[in-house]
């Protein structure tokens, strides 16, 4: 009887992390093409998915479903942020950055608001467009500078409710205050020096605290309310 031999697999031995998988919502097919040649060319990601309308995507995003959708906001029929409100409902899972020409205050906030964690403008720099994929996937909400100028500005007028008392702690605001500034969790616990951990500790608190359930909705109310 043939006898069969295991591979030895040292207890050091970890399994490869599963690639990020990326969705791209885009109506410009050389666009298209170009980022999911640059998402699949690039280690630890893999682009399951290429659409040229919402419409499409809808469709067919089931058959692979991805960790984040790029997409664009000006697309033929549903445009993207009404697009990011259908394909949430769907799929809470996903997470949204928005890749636009785009950055009136509009749109901005029309897109932040359906629920995108991110909002990027076309002239991005390949390796930034990556680094912010890799943001989002760890929770963080990328922004390029410009834009996120404009999330400051756009709710600095804004006047917070009479009795907004949400018992932050010095740590907690603190915090909050390097999300609105675009921090992901991992510069967060540098520049703080603390662990990753903690950092995700205290954010469970904050959320908590502030009765939301993603970091773009902390963002969101931490403007809205002048927590920060």
């Amino acid at each position: 009887m043939q006898t069969l031999v295991m591979p030895n697999i040292s207890e050091n031995q970890t399994p490869a992390a599963a690639p990020i998988k990326v969705a791209i919502i885009e109506d410009l097919r050389e666009v298209r093409e170009g980022l999911a040649m640059l998402i699949s060319g690039t280690n630890g990601f893999t682009c399951v998915g290429r659409y040229r309308s919402v419409e499409d995507s809808i469709a067919r995003i089931g058959l692979n479903v991805p960790d984040i959708i790029l997409t664009d906001i000006g697309l033929p029929g549903m445009d993207g942020i009404e697009g990011i409100k259908v394909l949430r409902e769907k799929f809470p899972g996903i997470s949204f950055i928005t890749l636009s020409v785009y950055d009136d205050d509009e749109r901005i906030f029309g897109a932040l608001c359906a629920g995108a964690c991110g909002y990027l403008l076309k002239n991005t720099q390949p390796a930034r467009l990556i680094e912010s994929l890799r943001e989002v996937a760890a929770g963080g909400a990328p922004m390029s500078p410009e834009v996120a100028r404009k999330v400051i500005t756009l709710f600095r007028d804004f006047a917070p409710p009479a009795a907004a008392e949400y018992h932050l702690t010095p740590q907690e605001k603190q915090l909050l205050k390097m999300l609105v500034e675009g921090h992901s969790y991992k510069t967060a616990a540098y520049d703080l020096d603390i662990s990753y951990h903690t950092v995700s500790f205290h954010l469970r608190n904050i959320y908590e605290k502030l009765q939301v359930h993603s970091k773009s909705e902390a963002v969101a109310k931490a403007l809205r309310e002048r927590l920060i």
